[in-house]
């Protein structure tokens, strides 16, 4: 089993944060090289026809900001993830990193090919029940559809 190169999908969140030092444990282990992913999902907002909102029939509350500022706002974020995390756990480890946009797990996926990737690492929030049922696993769309070993580490506080 070689593995070169390693995917590690990223977020804001602390579950993504212990995944991606497993991620980078591994890269060392395996002399690999790692690619960063953070996906940006869009953010919906609210359509307006003149300040009223057709759904309800009241007016809106406007907030300003343009589709474009979000989009710069939430890929700033991005960066500043992946900086973070290059920061915190790379060392002399040569990292590539992608920001894509559009469906989680699609996302992984689609990077991990680009990537020539041999393994992807994401966390999971280990949900069940109810939160499972209407959210959806990105851990698990991700394992179901790749095409490549996938690695869900298990957050445990």
């Amino acid at each position: 089993m070689n593995i070169n190169k390693i995917l590690i999908g990223i977020d804001d969140s602390k579950y993504a944060e212990h995944a991606a030092g497993y991620g980078f444990d591994l890269a060392r282990k395996f002399n690999a090289s790692v690619g960063l992913v953070n996906i940006v999902e869009p953010a919906v907002m609210p359509e307006t026809t003149s300040g009223v909102d057709l759904t309800m029939g009241t007016g809106m509350v406007s907030t300003g900001i343009e589709e474009l500022e979000i989009l710069d706002i939430q890929k700033q974020q991005a960066e500043n993830i992946v900086e973070r995390t290059i920061k915190r756990f790379a060392g002399e480890i040569s990292v590539t990193h992608f920001t894509d946009y559009g469906s989680t797990a699609d996302g992984i996926i689609s990077c991990s090919k680009e990537f020539g990737a041999d393994l992807i690492v994401i966390g999971t929030h280990s949900r069940s029940g109810f939160d499972r049922l209407f959210m959806g696993s990105v851990a698990e769309d991700v394992v179901r559809h790749s095409e490549i070993p996938v690695l869900v580490v298990p957050f445990s506080s």
